[in-house]
Parts: structure tokens; sequence; C-alpha cells
């Protein structure tokens, strides 16, 4: 009997989905799960209607409103013009094409890559796209997930497929224990850090090592949610008896004799010892600290004990880059950002606004009163995380440190709704990126982790959550 020749993770997924391969030519991939949301389907939904056609395969898609929509008063009609006929508009495709919407009001409603996972629609050995970049979060469950333009949100509401052309792929490991007060969103920062945000360009990642197998579900979610900040088309973990545990029961998980069956071909998916990867990175989960950016991309990162690099530290062409987000940031090389003033913090985000996340900050935050001067927005990424918070009594807790739990989506991580970080005001955020005006116009970003975010609502600088815990 011939001997298969080993795997990687993604080749075994990509290889089973490959309908029709040409040499030179892309590959039709057959794609199991489409997420869609407001602001990147309306186009895709007209090229139908100018085609005359409808959805292949309406049930393989499944959207909910997330961008635009405001994070207060969600009963009430949206304020924002532009916001409202996005929402309007969806709703209406929706309605017209057949495919389910977890609009605004919907008890299953809110951020695309939060919904998926938290439903069981998300699955280990799945394809899943949407029209979003950090559609790389459902890699977590040992998936092939990535974010599509809007040409191609069309062509998989038309065919169930996608022409796509096979990348390379990547092995980053992070092997060792993570240090008190260091979280996963601190290990994607440092990496990102290290590699740049072009390190991982034509790739596909996978995530591997003790100090990865350890993390929850949520926090292998966003890991594989920030791959997109490195210039990777995705980022993946292989399933294991964590992910096993985190699907089963959920709503649209297998159950019974279906997820026995789920659970073998599940359990067959990782890489081949003898796989071999395109590129690989180690790192020690020892080296990781506390992180926080400092600049105007995800990769302008240091630990929270460094100083902000000098120009030195550069070549010719990246120094006018890092000098021009210096002065959007208002800062000064060699400094160091302890005891910088904020003024607001938000914790929220596909990245960063899960029960886990929120529990974490409750837990940092009870009995203690956040500075005077900061705002404090907390968004879950559900209305499942915001009924659980509020069984939990997380929400008192909050109100009681002068947090404001508000409704889902995705709110201040992006300027595209009513919740916009004002002009020269400095923001520590849970979200993932922190390019120019990306918050509002004129906003500064310091993204971290939920502890981080805490410590410096609650100081109202600054600070290292390590000296608090």
């Amino acid at each position: 009997m011939e001997q298969k020749p080993s795997q990687t993770l993604f080749d075994k997924i990509w290889d089973r989905h490959v309908v029709q391969q040409q040499p030179n030519y892309p590959a039709v991939l057959y794609i199991d799960r489409h997420f869609i949301h407001e602001v990147t389907s309306p186009q895709a939904f007209a090229g139908l209607r100018q085609r005359n056609i409808g959805v292949f395969r309406p049930k393989q898609t499944i959207a909910t409103a997330d961008h635009n929509v405001p994070t207060v008063d969600q009963h009430l009609p949206i304020k924002e013009e532009l916001s409202r006929k996005q929402v309007e508009t969806l709703e209406k495709n929706c309605a017209e094409f057949g495919v389910e919407l977890y609009g605004l009001g919907h008890e299953k409603q809110g951020i695309v890559h939060v919904i998926g996972p938290e439903l069981g629609i998300t699955q280990p050995g799945q394809t899943i796209v949407c029209g979003d970049s950090h559609t790389s979060t459902h890699g977590a469950f040992g998936a092939v997930a990535f974010g599509i333009g809007t040409s191609q949100v069309e062509q998989v509401l038309a065919t169930q497929t996608l022409l796509q052309y096979k990348p390379k792929t990547m092995l980053i490991k992070v092997e060792g224990d993570l240090k008190k007060g260091v979280t996963a969103k601190d290990v994607i920062l440092y990496i990102i850090s290290k590699l740049g945000t072009d390190g991982g360009t034509g790739h596909f990642v996978e995530y591997a090592g003790s100090a990865i197998r350890g993390l929850s579900m949520e926090g292998r979610m966003t890991v594989c949610n920030m791959s997109i900040e490195m210039g990777a088309r995705g980022g993946m973990i292989a399933p294991d008896d964590t992910t096993f545990a985190y699907i089963k029961g959920r709503q649209f998980a297998p159950a019974g004799e279906a997820w026995n069956k789920a659970l073998e071909n599940w359990q067959a998916l990782y890489s081949d010892e003898a796989a071999q990867f395109d590129t690989v990175y180690e790192f020690d989960a020892a080296d990781i600290e506390p992180m926080i950016t400092y600049g105007t991309n995800p990769g302008m990162g240091m630990g929270i004990s460094q100083q902000v690099p000098t120009l030195s530290q550069f070549t010719a062409q990246e120094s006018a880059s890092f000098q021009k987000s210096l002065t959007y940031m208002d800062l000064n090389a060699g400094q160091s950002l302890l005891g910088k003033k904020i003024d607001y913090v938000f914790i929220g985000s596909c990245t960063n606004a899960r029960i886990e996340d929120l529990r974490q900050v409750a837990d940092f935050v009870k009995g203690k009163q956040k500075a005077s001067e900061v705002e404090v927005w907390i968004v879950p990424g559900s209305q499942a995380v915001l009924r659980q918070a509020q069984e939990e009594k997380l929400d008192a807790i909050f109100s009681e440190a002068g947090f404001r739990l508000r409704e889902p989506g995705c709110s201040a991580c992006l300027g595209m709704n009513e919740d916009k970080v004002p002009a020269g005001k400095y923001c520590v955020s849970t979200s993932n990126r922190n390019f120019e005006g990306r918050q509002g116009p004129g906003a500064r970003t310091f993204l971290a982790s939920p502890l981080m975010a805490a410590a410096a609502a609650i100081n109202g600088k600054v600070v290292d959550v390590r000296d608090y815990l």
C-alpha cells in the first residue's frame, strides 16, 4: 500500500476542498461556511441581481449586523444615516435572497467572529470565509478561515466556491509557560513585533507549542484573529480536547452519533510529524511580557518595561515611517510609556470581547474605581456574552468601578459607527489595529490586553499590570 506523503494541517484541509485544479491556475475551492455583515455584502447582492441569479446554497451563509451598529439604545432607530442605510440594506437583501440574519434585536446578534464559534457554527476542518480580514479568528478551531473582498463575497454567494491560489505554510511555535500577567494578546503582539507587519505575507500560519496548547479557546481565537496583522493569509491551531470541549453542546454543533463521527474526523486534523513548512519560527514564552504598541501599526509594539525605539534601530527606509508614527502619536524616540496619561479605554472587538475577557477585567477591577478623567467602554462581542455577563453580575462590578457595559457591536475598534475616540485623545484599546484614524479621525491608540487596559483605566495612565496582580 502506497504511503501518503506527510502533510501539514493546512494541506489536509485545503486538499479536501479543492473542486478543480489546473496547473498554473487558482484552485476552485469549496467553501463550507460563509459569514456576511452589512459593510461588504451590499455590492455582492447587487451583482446577483444584475445577473438575475440567487444564492446557490443559502443555508451555508449566516448574516449579522455588527460594524455599523450603535452600542447604546439598540432598540431605537440608528442615528447615523449611512450606518442605518447599510443595516437596512442587509435586512432587505437577506429577506430577498433567503439568508438567515441575526440582525439588531435578535438574540444571536453580535460580532461575526464571536457568534460563529459561540453558536457552534465554526468547526474543525472547515473552509470559512467572510468579507472581513479578521475571519482568521475561526482558524483557532483548526479551520482554514480567511477574509475575502466584496467581489469574492458575490462569487461565494453565487457558487459556494472561490478561486484561490494556494498560499505557502508557516509554523510558529511558542514553547514554555507564560508568566504572570501575560495573556494571549501579549503573545500575538510579541510575535508581530518580532516578525513585522509583512512577516507572514503569502503564508498561512499554524501556531503550535506548549504555550499555545495551554491557551483557552478564547485565547486561541485572539492569537489567530491578529494573524492578518503580520500580513498572513490566516492563522490556525490544530484542534484538541480543549477545542472539542468548547464545541460540544453548542446549538449548531453535531450531537449524538453525528458528534461521535465528527469527533473521529476532527481528531485526525493535525500536521504530520514529518510535514514540511515553507517557513518556521520558534519563540520562548519566558521572553514575553505584557505588551503595548507605541506607533501606528500593530508591529510597532514593545514589552511594557521597554522604551520606544530610537531612529538608529531602523533602516533609512523604515525611519521615515517610524518618525511619522511618533509625530502622529506625539511620542519621543527612547521614551518609556509607563505613566503616560490616557483619556479612553476600550475593551471589546472581535479580538477581545468574549466572556473570558470580560471576566478577567471584572476580576481585576472588583472593588476598585476608574480614574475620574478616563472614559471606559466595555462592549461585549454578542448578545450571548452580554446576557452571560449580566447573569454573572459582571455588569454590577463594572458599574461600581465606573465602567460602562454597552450593547454588542464592533464599536470603537473602527470609526464606522457612533463610538469614536476624539482627535488627539489617547485610548488603550483591546482591538487589533492602531492605524492613524482607526478609532476616529486623529485618535491615538495603544493596543494592549484586557488586563493592561483595565489597569490603565483604574490608574488613568499606562502602567505595568504585573505591579497590581
